[in-house]
């Protein structure tokens, strides 16, 4: 591998002036900002919940903003994942070794609380690059270049990333795979025993209407580094887009999807953030009358009432169970989204959760269309 790496440190966003995305995190999600940055044409406003940080880079300027990339692109989108390593210029040599392109070359940037050093790389995800970053002993709320803003304690609904999902285009995934092994040090985590990591996880959606192939890659256990998932289409019978396909379609080409955002109370949380005016995706109807689903989710110590009230998904036996709820896009371009996973036990994705979100994802879509 060329630089492995240790723990994610933010996730940045590229938006036009204007755009809401700062002001719905804090509002509709509960994070609090961080550090700020004003210079040269651009706002980079850092927020926080928990370990889970968000930079959202607003505006253009004539120059690249620090720690990132402004990849010029079409729609406003989740551009740039930020990587701690414990050498940066080694890092660099290795990865240009391997013919990695890095816009940004190591460049150290100071002030007053430390130093830092990053490199931009460019992946073959679509638009989104990777930051690179050695900030050992930096002593500042965020990194050198930015401005504290005062610390207020926010609902505390997210504690951490628990993973990301890139969308790609149908048969890449086995390439971005041997690409985050290779350059970052990511190795193939099965899914479900004896899976092809050529293969990954198929999730049919029933009734000839394709499905999803989902391929997870994980660090080290000695690193933080959230679960990376690779979905793309399985093809169906019909000629409609599945939401994987409309992502591409609407975003311009591969990139973040969604990021699945660890909950310690996902019930708190979701009723948090619904009263805060988050919209929250509608499970399919017939998702709690399955058989066996009620008697589930009073195993693993829940009320089915309270959990359909709430949109909660729930999968799992025994004593691994698994909660998720997925909010609509924070975008209007119907792109990226959210989603809140709380675990007990349980380490994957829940392969019926993976096929109700499917199913709701494309009954919302009908739902738009015929309005």
């Amino acid at each position: 591998m060329a630089a492995p790496a240790r723990r994610l440190c933010h996730i940045a966003f590229h938006v036009p002036a204007g755009q809401p995305l700062a002001r719905d995190l804090h509002r509709l999600f509960g994070f609090q900002p961080l550090a700020v940055r004003e210079a040269g044409g651009w706002r980079q406003l850092a927020l926080r919940s928990g370990d889970a940080v968000f930079l959202v880079n607003e505006g253009t300027g004539p120059q690249e903003p620090l720690y990132s990339l402004d990849p010029h692109h079409s729609v406003p989108s989740a551009t740039n994942l930020c990587f701690d390593v414990e050498d940066v210029d080694g890092a660099a040599r290795a990865l240009a070794a391997r013919g990695c392109f890095m816009p940004v070359p190591p460049t150290r940037v100071r002030d007053a609380q430390g130093t830092a050093t990053y490199t931009v790389v460019s992946s073959p995800a679509g638009n989104l690059s990777l930051t690179l970053l050695q900030r050992a002993g930096y002593r500042g709320s965020l990194l050198p270049g930015f401005r504290p803003l005062p610390c207020t304690p926010g609902p505390g609904w997210v504690s951490h990333v628990d993973h990301l999902t890139l969308a790609c285009t149908s048969g890449s995934s086995p390439t971005l795979m041997r690409w985050f092994h290779d350059c970052l040090g990511f190795h193939h985590l099965p899914l479900s025993p004896g899976e092809d990591p050529e293969l990954g996880l198929e999730v049919a959606a029933g009734s000839g209407r394709g499905g999803l192939r989902l391929t997870a890659l994980q660090t080290p256990p000695n690193s933080t580094v959230p679960t990376l998932v690779l979905a793309e289409s399985l093809p169906g019978l019909n000629s409609e887009q599945d939401q994987v396909e409309q992502f591409l379609t609407r975003h311009g080409g591969p990139g973040l999807q969604h990021v699945g955002l660890y909950t310690p109370n996902i019930i708190d949380a979701s009723e948090g953030m619904a009263k805060a005016g988050c919209r929250l995706l509608t499970p399919p109807e017939a998702y709690y009358q399955q058989p066996g689903k009620e008697e589930q989710i009073l195993a693993a110590g829940h009320k089915p009432s309270l959990l359909e009230k709430q949109g909660i998904l729930l999968d799992g036996e025994k004593d691994e169970f698994l909660l998720q709820v997925f909010t609509k896009s924070l975008f209007a371009e119907d792109t990226f989204f959210l989603e809140l996973i709380q675990r007990q036990g349980a380490t994957g994705f829940g392969q019926n959760n993976i096929r109700a979100l499917w199913q709701s994802v494309q009954e919302e879509a009908a739902r738009a269309q015929g309005a």
